[in-house]
């Protein structure tokens, strides 16, 4: 199995079950938080969001709103 074939994998699990993946995503990050300087979790909701992405589940919904867009 290669990246692509583990990657299809997990976007189909994420679209089957988007509420246990959000958990997750979400659980994981607070965890880092926790573990981290706070100086780092910028760049930890950058990679949750960018996981989020790429599972198909969206972003942080307030990015556009940030960015002024």
């Amino acid at each position: 199995m290669g990246f692509d074939d583990a990657l299809n994998k997990a976007k189909g699990y994420a679209n089957d079950n988007p509420d246990k993946v959000e958990q997750g995503l979400s659980g994981a990050s607070d965890k880092v938080k926790e573990r981290t300087p706070d100086n780092i979790d910028g760049h930890v909701d950058t990679g949750t969001d960018a996981a989020r992405d790429r599972l198909g589940l969206g972003g942080d919904k307030d990015k556009d709103d940030k960015k002024g867009n």
